[in-house]
């Protein structure tokens, strides 16, 4: 069995202890509660005050939870909200084009795969929530950098590695991409990150007008396209969905 880090245990027993009971504690209430010496606790609590989960009153000394805590929080709500709206939307897509479905975020200068709907067939597949794909490659990636300045700016400063010899991967011609990408409503990956497979994919923005999110299909280039170029009706049928979702999430009419 893997032992516990002790001080990661410390820091979560003052984070709970912040987050119940009055609204500010000095060190002295801290460590007692803990069971903790003032100076290792006073450790524990500059550490998360540097990082941001913990802040302390200027005036009385007393801490309190901190802001990070706040933003990871709604960061958290945010996603499970994003995949709780898409569920149903997604699985239609998944039906009505005959192929898997991703849902994905920005995080940590890529897209992190929070929902998937498998291709519906009797074909092997793998499971890929919690996967991460690349920003400049990807249709998912390709959307977040165009409407996400966040995102924007991760994949530009990011090394953006050929995977395949159709990846671009100059600054230029990656922004005249973006450019397309905006203009047209959605990306496409046509063999830019894996030999012989294709996606499509556009954007979805929350109730503030915010991207935050992208969903998309993934497949295999004979399927996606027909004469050199992707079937329109899959186009079509991938924005029905991410304008489906923005509208759940309160985002209108797009």
């Amino acid at each position: 069995m893997a032992r516990n880090i002790q001080s990661v245990e410390r820091a979560a027993a003052m984070l709970r202890l912040l987050a119940g009971g009055e609204r500010r504690l000095g060190l002295s209430d801290i460590a007692s509660s803990t069971g903790l010496a003032k100076g290792t606790a006073h450790g524990i609590l500059r550490t998360l005050q540097q990082e941001g989960f913990v802040e302390q009153d200027d005036a009385s000394g007393r801490y309190q939870l901190g802001a990070e805590l706040l933003r990871l929080g709604t960061t958290y709500l945010d996603v499970h909200e994003l995949r709780a709206r898409a569920l149903v939307w997604t699985d239609d897509l998944a039906r009505s084009s005959g192929e898997s479905v991703h849902l994905g975020v920005l995080h940590q200068q890529g897209v992190l795969i929070v929902h998937h709907v498998f291709r519906p067939d009797d074909s092997r597949q793998v499971l890929e929530i919690g996967a991460m794909q690349p920003l400049h490659s990807t249709a998912l990636g390709k959307v977040l950098s165009a409407y996400d300045p966040v995102a924007h700016s991760e994949a530009l400063e990011a090394e953006r590695k050929p995977f395949t010899d159709r990846t671009v991967c100059e600054s230029d011609a990656f922004e005249r991409i973006l450019d397309l990408t905006r203009a047209r409503g959605y990306a496409a990956d046509v063999e830019e990150t894996w030999e012989g497979v294709a996606s499509i994919a556009a954007p979805i923005h929350d109730r503030r007008r915010m991207p935050v999110g992208a969903v998309g299909v993934t497949g295999a280039v004979e399927r996606l396209g027909r004469d050199g170029e992707l079937r329109p009706e899959l186009i079509a049928a991938v924005r029905d969905c991410a304008r489906a979702v923005s509208r759940d999430l309160g985002a209108g009419r797009f």
